[in-house]
């Protein structure tokens, strides 16, 4: 998680984010991505990619149409779905394997 905080933190402070509020949502994300203050479409992202990661036999029809009633069209879908079956196998990969996150050494 730490690796992808860190990416998360500069893409953030890139779009010129304050601190204060990249803080309060990468804690909320790090506990309980329930807790932050997001919209409505980002929240319907986040509970499906939240359930597919978790319990990807339970993804079914209702789960696919939420996304749709946030505007979200077959290719964004898709890409959501991708994107976080990407990361899921990944991140197995590398426990599997054992792999060591590389620490950054400071500039």
């Amino acid at each position: 998680m730490q690796h992808h905080r860190a990416g998360l933190v500069h893409r953030l402070t890139q779009r010129k984010m304050p601190v204060n509020k990249i803080d309060r949502l990468v804690s909320a994300l790090e506990t309980n991505y329930k807790t932050a203050d997001f919209d409505d479409r980002l929240r319907a992202m986040l509970d499906y990619t939240d359930k597919l990661t978790l319990n990807p036999q339970k993804i079914c029809k209702a789960d696919v149409d939420s996304l749709r009633t946030q505007d979200f069209n077959d290719r964004a879908i898709h890409d959501i779905c991708a994107i976080t079956a990407y990361f899921a196998f990944v991140n197995r990969m590398a426990d599997g394997l054992g792999v060591e996150m590389e620490h950054e050494t400071p500039a």
